[in-house]
């Protein structure tokens, strides 16, 4: 039993992380996010919500000021005030935030969220087993290791879901009678914009490059054509 202590101790703390960064991430949203409601959007949530054979798609606005979109845990999908911004000036269109709502769909549809949530308990548990015991061998370095092996792992799991929401999100947005091109133009888009401010927008952080990205999306549309 006393050798089992630490394996349980371990499955308890990455339980409590899971359980304790849910509750937060929803207090966080609740407190911070609104109906979304903008003029220019309502008929793209309706366009979506008909090509799933559902009411309008419901979204909310998360009031911060990086451009990005989110999918929460409990299914509930976001767009950032940034996003909003950024349509008011023009320089992204609905369709193209359409695309962006299409995406978070996607990771709703194939429970990524969730997923993402019990791998980052997870990694916060290799994290904290490799610091411990690199940290005997390897003093000084032994936790920079660790968190570059937990970061590792978890690029690598953001990357298998991107492209599996940008999947789902073609075929939503082909299905909308929106096409591909808007969920391209604002890959590059964004591309273009992070080379101008010198920073990646956080929507592109931990996730695949957007050339391999489109390349995907051209691929299954290939794909479809012959079908």
């Amino acid at each position: 039993m006393l050798k089992l202590t630490p394996i349980i101790l371990i499955l308890l703390y990455a339980a409590a992380m899971w359980f304790f960064s849910l509750w937060r991430l929803k207090a966080e949203l609740n407190a911070n996010s609104t109906p979304l409601t903008h003029p220019r959007l309502v008929p793209m949530l309706e366009r979506l919500g008909r090509a799933m054979d559902l009411p309008p798609i419901r979204a909310h606005v998360y009031e911060i000021a990086p451009v990005n979109g989110l999918a929460a845990p409990d299914g509930r999908v976001f767009l950032t005030r940034g996003f909003l911004d950024r349509l008011d000036r023009n320089e992204v269109t609905a369709e193209e935030l359409a695309s962006v709502i299409a995406h978070e769909l996607g990771h709703v549809a194939h429970g990524h969220t969730r997923r993402r949530m019990v791998d980052f308990a997870g990694q916060n548990v290799i994290r904290v087993v490799l610091a411990g015991v690199l940290g005997r061998f390897l003093p000084g370095i032994g936790a920079w290791i660790a968190n570059l092996v937990a970061a590792t792992v978890a690029a690598r799991l953001s990357r298998q879901d991107e492209f599996e929401a940008d999947a789902f999100a073609s075929a939503l947005m082909i299905k909308a009678g929106l096409g591909t091109g808007p969920q391209k133009s604002l890959f590059r888009k964004l591309e273009t914009l992070a080379g101008h401010r010198g920073t990646a927008p956080a929507w592109l952080m931990s996730h695949p490059k957007t050339p391999a990205r489109i390349a995907a999306i051209e691929k299954l549309e290939a794909r479809w054509r012959v079908a």
